[in-house]
């Protein structure tokens, strides 16, 4: 984490805060995530104004706490030496670590930073509300839905004051009006910020600060898909990601160079000891990467479990920073969504992306010049050509080729 956009503030200058209660939401890269007060106190001004993006270390607002009672927050010392003044002041910074509310002091919800703030705007407390969304998201039409149940027991006076309280500018997709004589030209529009600005961002990095190469292949999967049926006979369902993902990591550790992150300013290049395999997620709020660390240490079905895991908590915006953090070489498997080909963006500041495309029977001339049918997959493979060259990626998709064509031989090949 970099930097992070202020969606909502909890409190006011002048408010009383204890330890530990939130004082604000931050929409990261990765999630939206409440920032805890470090101590008890009253807030005695806020710096940053909604809506604004800020670098780690910014100072968002300050506490006024009584002598000795500064707080240190996820051991990261916010107070460096006591004041000698009665009265001391404890700014709250954006840390890299952003520490997350837990489920037993308040319920998780799931909701969109728009969505939350729509409820705001209605005076409406997130928690009570009922989620009819995925996993129980809760969407925008939930809010409308609870505001109309509450208002209908209400006044209409209070009704119009509620009301008020939105304005146009809370309407995520905005309708511009142009009068052009008898005709009106109307223009939709959606935000582009949160999560949806740091990928643009993130993208943005990565592909003009390394030159992209990205090489084609295909794999034969006819043995994979029948070892799998065959393990499925015996009540073992595991999926062929899984078997992607170990094949993957083996093969990284006989070509380290996929596995590694270049330093140009010192003009090093870093082989990882650690084989962590970022898998690229799609959610609502957009494209997410969360790690199976470890893979090379982890069977078939603890990596088929582990990935179940990080996909649940994925779509629930469940993930936590452990999660998302360390990952040395990226794999996402478009193929279920129909995709036969692309050019992936790598995962800076990694060397290595592989894609995963549609997997479909075709005929296929084998060794004996016979025509069979045969489950063929393709791939693509982006890598930093500054760390590898054409040749080694060759080598490393024929070597993960090997292993996911022969899956028969796992046993004697995984040592």
């Amino acid at each position: 984490m970099t930097e992070g956009e202020i969606i909502h503030y909890f409190v006011k200058a002048g408010d009383t805060v204890t330890v530990d209660q939130p004082l604000l939401e931050v929409q990261t890269d990765k999630m939206v995530a409440e920032l805890p007060s470090p101590a008890s106190g009253k807030v005695k001004s806020i710096i940053i104004d909604t809506g604004d993006t800020v670098e780690v270390g910014t100072t968002l607002l300050v506490l006024e706490t009584e002598e000795g009672k500064a707080a240190e927050s996820k051991g990261e010392k916010l107070l460096s030496e006591p004041s000698s003044e009665k009265v001391e002041e404890l700014p709250t910074t954006l840390n890299q670590t952003v520490p997350v509310m837990q489920e037993t002091e308040r319920r998780f919800i799931i909701a969109a930073p728009y969505t939350r703030k729509v409820a705001r705007k209605f005076g409406v407390d997130i928690n009570e509300v009922t989620g009819t969304g995925k996993s129980g998201r809760i969407t925008v039409e939930d809010v409308h839905n609870f505001v109309k149940e509450r208002d209908e027991g209400s006044s209409l006076e209070e009704r119009q004051e509620t009301s008020s309280k939105v304005s146009e500018e809370d309407v995520e997709l905005k309708h511009h009006i142009k009068d052009q004589g008898t005709q009106k030209e109307v223009k939709e529009t959606m935000p582009f910020r949160g999560r949806r600005k740091q990928i643009a961002k993130k993208m943005t990095k990565s592909l003009y600060t390394i030159p992209h190469v990205t090489q084609f292949e295909e794999a034969d999967l006819t043995e994979l898909l029948a070892y799998r049926n065959d393990l499925k006979e015996m009540n073992m369902n595991i999926s062929v990601a899984a078997f992607f993902i170990k094949a993957i990591a083996v093969a990284l550790k006989k070509f380290p160079v996929f596995n590694a992150k270049l330093d140009e300013e010192n003009e090093v290049i870093y082989l990882e000891k650690e084989y962590n395999i970022g898998i690229a997620t799609d959610t609502e709020e957009g494209l997410i990467v969360p790690v199976i660390h470890h893979a090379d240490r982890l069977s078939v079905s603890q990596i088929h479990e582990k990935l179940k895991e990080l996909t649940r908590k994925a779509q629930e915006g469940k993930l936590t920073m452990d999660d998302m953090r360390g990952g040395t070489f990226t794999v996402s498997n478009v193929g279920p969504l129909g995709s036969i080909g692309a050019t992936p963006i790598i995962n800076h500041p990694e060397t290595g992306l592989i894609a995963f495309h549609k997997t479909k029977k075709m005929p296929v001339v084998n060794e004996n010049d016979e025509i069979v049918i045969r489950s063929m997959m393709t791939m693509s493979m982006a890598f930093d050509h500054r760390v590898a060259d054409g040749a080694t990626a060759v080598a490393f998709t024929n070597r993960f080729k090997y292993l996911i064509e022969n899956p028969k031989l796992w046993p004697i090949e995984l040592a």
